[in-house]
């Protein structure tokens, strides 16, 4: 008696709308080396052709340096900032309902669509000594444009949509019951905000973070006119290496791209480190 090849235990593989993985691993290689490897190698190579005493010489430069800090430290700040109020945003935007809430919700997406160098001669304007905020500030002995806190402020500005766009597809996945239930047992809200939705949140929010970090650092373009550029004070990273490529100095701004770059892979590094934690730990 003759069996059908299910009877027999065959198993047959369905097609895939997908190519197969082989042809789709290729393409994946060869676009990332066209884009990403072949110009990142291209920048590693000029920095080694230096040589390590010029290049530790560029690297330790108290110009360079103070340029570094400012630019990983204001990034860092920004991004913490948008972690907290980036938060408080989309869970404002998917629990409540209100008069505006769609205007709201496409307001986050603004700096997306706005051109940097647009957004930075807005704040300038806002945030300068005779602005409009900036003129309420000075007499508070806060000034905000031409200082770090300016940076901040435009980074904030630039790196919110990113922490509420990744955070509010997870806060609409949380079923309200969790919240009652965490009620029910005598959770007050801080417990429940704690214990029950930030763990679910954790990776969603570390994500936003790393994203608003990463904008952040290699911002340039709503920094420069807000900034004010002051050497030592708050020149960020990305215009000393525009200045010194105008110098023709090409070693020195690959250089300090390079410095940006080890710096930039090792804290994203961290950052995907404590994700993948977070999500075996609350996952």
């Amino acid at each position: 008696m003759s069996t059908t090849p299910a009877q027999a235990g065959w198993r047959f593989k369905a097609p895939s709308v997908i190519p197969g993985f082989g042809l789709t691993l290729g393409f994946s290689l060869a676009y990332l080396t066209l884009i990403i490897l072949i110009p990142l190698a291209g920048l590693l190579w000029r920095s080694a052709s230096l040589g390590w005493a010029d290049f530790w010489a560029i690297a330790t430069d108290e110009r360079t340096v103070k340029a570094l800090e400012v630019s990983f430290g204001t990034a860092i700040v920004a991004a913490l900032v948008n972690v907290v109020f980036g938060t408080i945003v989309a869970w404002i935007l998917v629990r409540y309902r209100f008069p505006g809430r769609r205007i709201v919700d496409a307001m986050v997406d603004l700096p997306f669509a706005l051109p940097t160098a647009v957004a930075g001669i807005a704040l300038t304007t806002l945030y300068a000594p005779n602005g409009w905020i900036g003129q309420l500030l000075m007499p508070l002995g806060i000034k905000v444009a031409y200082t770090p806190l300016g940076i901040v402020i435009a980074l904030i500005f630039i790196g919110l949509p990113f922490v509420v766009r990744t955070v509010q597809p997870i806060i609409e996945e949380i079923d309200k019951e969790v919240e009652e239930a965490a009620a029910t047992l005598g959770a007050n809200r801080w417990q429940t905000i704690s214990r029950v939705l930030l763990p679910g949140l954790a990776p969603a929010i570390v994500t936003g973070f790393a994203l608003a970090f990463a904008r952040g650092v290699g911002e340039y373009g709503s920094v420069i006119f807000i900034a004010g550029n002051l050497p030592y004070v708050s020149e960020i990273a990305p215009l000393l290496i525009v200045i010194r490529l105008e110098e023709y100095d090409y070693a020195a701004a690959t250089a300090i791209a390079s410095i940006m770059l080890g710096l930039s892979f090792a804290m994203l590094l961290v950052i995907n480190l404590i994700q993948s934690w977070s999500r075996k730990r609350y996952g």
